[in-house]
């Protein structure tokens, strides 16, 4: 069932590709009655590979996902405009990245390292990384563009 459109009764929708098995696979659009909105990939009813997940109050996250939970490279970028740019994990910031606070700062000391329980934990160069989380959120962007 290429790009079907469902409407659920808890005001949720769908409009994508679905697996033989019924669930949602493939390219797709999943709106959520508070108004957050998945563009991107599925995997047997998941979230998962590239994909942008935009909030209701403005914040988002583009990058890669698994298993419905930011994982891999991606950029989150807050309601403030602060952002995370590099490695998650379960949903969070995990691994190399680096925050930038909405006036362009990374904060003292400098906010960029190893982060492991939402901090950073080791701070170092993560300039790589950075730029990898960059290409795949543009990746992602990209990917979510023909969710619509």
């Amino acid at each position: 069932m290429p790009g079907t459109k469902i409407t659920y009764d808890s005001g949720e929708s769908y409009t994508g590709h679905w697996n033989s098995e019924g669930r949602r696979h493939g390219t797709g659009m999943l709106s959520f009655s508070d108004q957050t909105v998945f563009r991107g990939k599925f995997q047997d009813g998941f979230f998962h590979g590239l994909g942008v997940l935009s909030f209701k109050d403005g914040s988002r996250y583009e990058g890669n996902f698994e298993n419905g939970k930011y994982n891999g490279l991606g950029i989150f970028t807050n309601t403030s405009g602060m952002k995370y740019e590099g490695e998650f994990k379960d949903g969070k910031p995990e691994g190399q990245g680096l925050i930038t606070f909405s006036d362009g700062t990374h904060g003292l000391p400098r906010n960029e390292g190893r982060f492991q329980g939402g901090k950073c934990v080791q701070r170092k160069k993560a300039s790589d990384i950075v730029k990898k989380a960059q290409h795949d959120a543009a990746l992602a962007k990209s990917v979510a563009e023909q969710a619509n």
